[in-house]
């Protein structure tokens, strides 16, 4: 469940009221952990995947709310945020959200645990401040296009006195976001529920992270990439897919231990109580794509150190708890880097059902240690999945997935991850609601309009889903 999908009168999903009423849901009825969307800034094309700042939290997840109890804000200027539209206005959120934060930031007095937490994040914090203060000084504009003395970061970080009040803002709002968000996490743990998060492989070209650490990536003498990220083309998308990520400087990672991926994990885990680290199978061999072409068409495959990565993070932070998505193109390198990490892999059921013995069927499960999913963000919800499913797909589905003509087959589907062997099972909350695609579909991959919008609705936790989601966690020996 996206924080942005949860209710709220403001627009957009929070960490207030309806994200302790949903951890209230999630123990009423059985469940052990939340699995949320990447919490990062979104930016153009809205996508969590294509942050702006991987170790920011995103300023419109402050809930406006909390903000008015501390007395920094109004009634009347809390009138002015409500927006009931069934869809999230990303555009509207760009216009009016910030406005509003800084009016409370005007009222916002530096305290003890506010100057605690500058000098805590400090080696990501003030790189992130001093990006945002010039992306506003330059209309948002995209860094490479800004003045040379900016542009390169080591010269931008001389002047950063200039930008000092402008930076200051965009500290404050990075305090109360964490602020806020570990009060919400600690209320999780309180209840027994731990959360899992979500980290993308790539950053975005147009972010804090390829800025201040240009030679951490594959870019050319003007700060632009050699060649970006995708995926092949298949008999889903012919032209394959066109991320458009700089791709690592893998050669230099190495030499410096992965300091880099450490940081970043560190930020991860400041977060999250577990990690899910989104296209595993690029830490083995990545699929890279010349700068400049309008297709994926014409990329090439390439190694990655993922082992030497992985046994590096494993020493740094022996304790972590990691998922890798391995779904997609699956290759023995990859299934070997799996093994080698010892890392609770994916099942996929959406995908279980197009092969005879697809190893997403539960019955081919060679393991426990995986994780299986009814549906994901990227998918159909499983309503309209299940009803467009023809010819022999349909019938190995009617077959293997048992039926009780009491109920809708989605729940069939459901019933059938939780009795599967895997040690965790998950499953999206337009599935238990049982929406279609026009009510519920998160993400279209390779569109770049209409994604990341889906709001629940205000009333979507009733008795009666309650009492079918817990018996369902009871019938399956899944509660906690």
């Amino acid at each position: 469940m996206p924080v942005s999908s949860l209710p709220s009168k403001y627009g957009i999903g929070s960490l207030g009221k309806s994200a302790y009423a949903f951890i209230d849901f999630l123990d009423a009825t059985g469940q052990t952990c939340w699995q949320v969307l990447p919490l990062n800034p979104t930016s153009y094309g809205d996508s969590p995947y294509q942050s702006p700042a991987s170790q920011a939290g995103n300023p419109y997840f402050i809930d406006l709310d909390i903000l008015a109890q501390k007395g920094l804000l109004t009634k009347t200027e809390l009138g002015t945020q409500k927006n009931s539209a069934k869809r999230i206005d990303y555009g509207w959120l760009f216009n009016t959200r910030y406005a509003i934060l800084r009016a409370a930031y005007a009222r916002f007095s530096a305290n003890k645990e506010y100057r605690a937490f500058i000098r805590k994040n400090a080696v990501w914090l003030e790189d992130y401040a001093l990006f945002m203060a010039l992306k506003v000084h330059y209309g948002f504009c995209q860094w490479t296009d800004w003045l040379p003395q900016h542009r390169d970061y080591r010269q931008a970080r001389l002047c950063a006195s200039e930008f000092e009040k402008e930076m200051d803002f965009w500290r404050w709002c990075q305090f109360e976001f964490f602020a806020q968000w570990h009060a919400l996490a600690d209320y999780a743990h309180k209840k027994g529920i731990k959360i899992i998060g979500d980290m993308p492989i790539y950053v975005a070209h147009d972010s804090v992270d390829v800025w201040a650490a240009p030679e951490q990536f594959l870019l050319d003498g003007q700060f632009l990439p050699t060649v970006v990220a995708g995926c092949p083309p298949d008999g889903f998308s012919p032209d394959g897919q066109l991320w458009g990520n700089p791709i690592y400087n893998w050669h230099l990672m190495e030499q410096q231990n992965f300091s880099w991926w450490m940081a970043r994990v560190s930020g991860a885990f400041r977060l999250y109580d577990i990690l899910r680290i989104d296209h595993f199978r690029g830490f083995a061999g990545f699929y890279n794509v010349p700068y400049g072409e309008t297709t994926a068409r014409n990329g090439k495959w390439d190694p990655a150190p993922g082992i030497a990565l992985f046994r590096t993070l494993k020493k740094t932070y022996p304790k972590a708890k990691i998922i890798a998505e391995d779904l997609g193109f699956i290759t023995d390198d990859v299934r070997e880097l799996l093994e080698d990490t010892g890392f609770p892999g994916m099942k996929m059921l959406h995908f279980a059902f197009y092969d005879e013995d697809s190893e997403n069927l539960p019955r081919m499960y060679t393991t426990k240690n995986c994780v299986v999913y009814s549906a994901s963000h990227d998918s159909d919800c499983t309503y309209t999945w299940q009803k467009d499913l023809r010819g022999d797909a349909r019938k190995r589905f009617n077959r293997e997935c048992p039926r009780d003509l009491s109920r809708h087959r989605t729940y069939d589907l459901i019933e059938f991850a939780l009795r599967s062997c895997a040690n965790l099972a998950m499953v999206p909350l337009q599935d238990y609601l049982n929406l279609s695609n026009e009510e519920g579909r998160m993400n279209i991959p390779a569109t770049a309009e209409g994604n990341w919008s889906w709001r629940v609705s205000p009333r979507y936790d009733t008795p009666a889903l309650r009492e079918k989601i817990l018996s369902l966690a009871v019938k399956t020996k899944r509660t906690k």
